[in-house]
């Protein structure tokens, strides 16, 4: 079963009864494990539980495939509901699975699988998708506007309200990682007290400096060819928590927009600010002189170049193992602006 996005949020509240394996993958890891949390903890009240619930990893399945099916099928201690959790999935995991789901797996059991950014080609995506009892969950990247309705929603569960540009500073500077946000909230929430409303200022103080080096600090550092901004805002968003692969397609995301707006230019002749209205999801507002002013620098030759040495980082991430922002800074130094 192939989910669309508008069909996430009510599968996650109430899966269907027929699925068997959920597939939960992405680039927004932070958000692959809060609604892959939330999916265990809806198979069982405690998914550290030794009698209702196992874990494994992609590599011990690699090393051992029956271990799948043994876990799977050992029902539960107690009785009741079953849960396996198996992280790091890869598509080491396709070929276990698939015989699992074709042998009438119990009604009772359940197998959550968390993966990273699998491509539409992967193998074990393409099961997921293919299966009537797998359901396949992707976790993109938010945006800012997705990210404000989290922030409201879950200050407004205790008992919070928040300006809008409270809203709008805070979701920028979070913006493409789940778990960040998560952990600012939580801290704003705790620096609040007693007094009920959120403010500019309240972010800010919470905060702290947050908001100094967001993704979008590093990309446009990176398209305005400051070398040293763009590497000192890698390292910054890597002590903070974000990850890797999400900086990395931070940036791949960044350059398409250029490349597509300097192609309607330099094609179909029309204005920057034709171009960028043309963006989606529209520019954000105090980005978008800086975009204006950047397009000179990146003509459409030039960014769909750099598109292609990003797919190499990535590629060769995966192949060699070699840190993501290694690769990155090297990237910087040979190509930024």
């Amino acid at each position: 079963m192939k989910l669309q996005t508008k069909q996430i949020d009510g599968f996650i509240k109430s899966p269907d009864k027929g699925v068997r394996a959920i597939l939960v993958y992405g680039p927004d890891s932070g958000l692959v494990k809060e609604r892959s949390k939330i999916l265990c903890q809806g198979q069982v009240a405690d998914i550290n539980d030794p009698f209702n619930a196992a874990h494994l990893t992609g590599d011990i399945i690699e090393n051992d495939p029956a271990r799948l099916s043994d876990e799977a099928n050992a029902g539960s201690l107690m009785g009741g509901k079953r849960l396996l959790r198996i992280t790091d999935a890869g598509n080491e995991v396709t070929a276990p699975l698939k015989l699992w789901l074709k042998n009438n797996p119990s009604p009772d059991t359940l197998v959550i699988l968390e993966a990273g950014d699998l491509k539409p080609k992967d193998s074990l995506r393409k099961l997921c998708e293919a299966e009537s009892n797998a359901a396949a969950l992707p976790c993109y990247v938010e945006d800012e506007r997705a990210l404000g309705v989290l922030i409201k929603d879950a200050l407004r569960e205790t008992g919070l309200t928040i300006s809008s540009d409270a809203v709008t500073y805070l979701a920028s500077a979070v913006k493409g990682d789940r778990a960040r946000a998560r952990m600012e909230i939580e801290k704003l929430s705790l620096y609040m007290g007693a007094e009920k409303n959120v403010s500019l200022h309240d972010v800010q103080q919470s905060c702290g400096d947050i908001g100094l080096y967001s993704l979008d600090d590093f990309a446009f550092a990176f398209t305005g060819g400051n070398r040293e901004l763009a590497m000192k805002s890698v390292r910054t968003l890597m002590d903070e928590g974000s990850e890797p692969i999400v900086i990395l397609r931070t940036l791949q995301n960044h350059i398409q927009r250029f490349h597509l707006a300097k192609s309607l230019m330099e094609i179909h002749g029309q204005s920057a600010d034709e171009a960028m209205k043309s963006l989606q999801p529209p520019l954000f507002f105090k980005s978008a002189d800086m975009f204006r002013a950047q397009l000179g620098r990146w003509p459409a030759k030039k960014s769909r170049n750099l598109l292609v040495k990003l797919a190499d980082v990535e590629a060769r991430t995966k192949q060699t193992g070699t840190p993501v922002d290694t690769l990155l800074n090297q990237l910087i130094l040979s190509a930024a602006g």
